[in-house]
C-alpha cells in the first residue's frame, strides 16, 4: 500500500530514509496506535496514565486520547515546541484541513491521522459492494490507489511541497486476507475481533492459536485476574460454533487485523522532503 502511494508522490518528495518496524500485539488500532503515540506498551499506558486508557469491556472510543498520549511522550523525552494533532475521518474533514494548510506551518510538529485505509478494511467486511471491488490483495491496493489520487490528502501534500518541511509517513498495523476458520468458544465479555481474543473463559485448540496466559509478561492489560489473550496466525480467523457456517462464509476472504502475520506486523516508515 505504501509503495503505491510512494509512486504517486515521487515527483513531489524524495525519500531520505525508509525502514520497516514491528507492530505490537494485538495488531489492532486500540493497542498498536495508542502504543505508537505514547511510546509505551499498553500495560505501561494503563499503569502510568490510567485516565488515558480504555479497556476492551469499557464503553466509549478506544483511541480518543491519542493527542494526550503523544504530548505525554514528547514531555517524557524532553521534546519542546508547538504541537498540533488532527484526525481525518471523512472527505469533509480532509477538505477543511486543506483549506487550513497555512495554519499547519505555524507548528513545529503536526500529527495527522488519516483513518481511510483502516475504515476501508472494516467496510470491506460489512459492505458487499466494497467486497466486490476489493476481492483480493491487488484489487484492494488498487482501491486505495484510486482513493489517494482523488483525495484531499494528495492535494495537501502538493501544497506542502512549497515549504521547507520534513514529512514522516507510517501506520500502526497492516491487514491480512483471512481464509481459514478456527473454532473458539468464549463468554459474553470476550472481545469481538476475529484475529485475537481477550477473555477469561476462552476455549480453543492451543495448537491452532498463539496463546498468552500471563498478559503482564507481554505488557498487555488484564481487566480480570484470569484474563488471557489468544492470537490467530497466518490466514486464520476465529469463529464461534454458533452459526458457524454463516460466519465462515461472511468473513472468509475479508481483510482483518489484530493477529500475527508479516502483513499485519511489518510496518513501513518513511522520512521524506520536498524535491523542489
Amino acid at each position: 500500500q505504501w509503495k503505491i502511494i510512494e509512486q504517486e508522490i515521487a515527483d513531489l518528495f524524495r525519500t531520505e530514509e525508509e525502514t520497516v518496524f514491528c507492530s505490537i500485539l494485538p495488531t489492532a488500532t486500540q493497542y498498536a496506535r495508542n502504543a505508537m503515540f505514547s511510546g509505551l506498551m499498553p500495560l505501561e499506558i494503563q499503569e502510568q496514565y490510567p485516565q488515558l486508557w480504555v479497556d476492551e469491556d469499557e464503553k466509549g472510543g478506544k483511541n480518543v486520547f491519542e493527542e494526550e498520549l503523544c504530548q505525554s511522550q514528547m514531555k517524557r523525552l524532553g521534546i519542546k515546541g508547538s504541537f498540533h494533532y488532527e484526525k481525518i475521518n471523512n472527505q469533509r474533514a480532509g477538505k477543511k484541513l486543506l483549506e487550513r494548510t497555512a495554519d499547519l506551518l505555524h507548528f513545529d510538529l503536526n500529527v495527522l491521522v488519516y483513518n481511510f485505509v483502516d475504515m476501508l478494511s472494516h467496510a470491506r467486511t460489512e459492505m458487499e459492494m466494497i467486497r466486490e471491488l476489493a476481492f483480493d490483495e491487488a484489487s484492494y491496493r488498487s482501491l486505495i490507489h484510486s482513493w489517494f489520487q482523488h483525495s484531499y490528502l494528495f492535494e495537501l501534500l502538493k501544497q506542502l511541497t512549497q515549504h521547507d518541511i520534513r514529512l514522516v509517513i507510517t501506520t500502526d498495523h497492516g491487514a491480512v486476507r483471512v481464509t481459514n476458520p478456527v473454532k473458539v468458544i468464549g463468554d459474553r465479555q470476550t472481545s469481538v475481533n476475529l484475529r485475537y481474543k481477550q477473555g477469561k473463559n476462552l476455549n480453543y485448540n492451543p495448537k491452532e492459536v498463539f496463546e498468552v496466559l500471563k498478559p503482564d509478561q507481554v505488557f498487555l492489560p488484564s481487566p480480570h485476574v484470569s484474563t488471557s489473550y489468544i492470537f490467530a496466525m497466518n490466514n486464520d480467523f476465529m469463529v464461534y460454533p454458533n452459526n458457524y457456517n454463516y460466519f465462515v462464509n461472511h468473513y472468509r476472504n475479508t481483510f482483518q487485523h489484530g493477529g500475527i502475520s508479516m502483513e499485519e506486523m511489518l510496518v513501513p516508515v518513511s522520512i521524506l522532503s520536498p524535491t523542489r
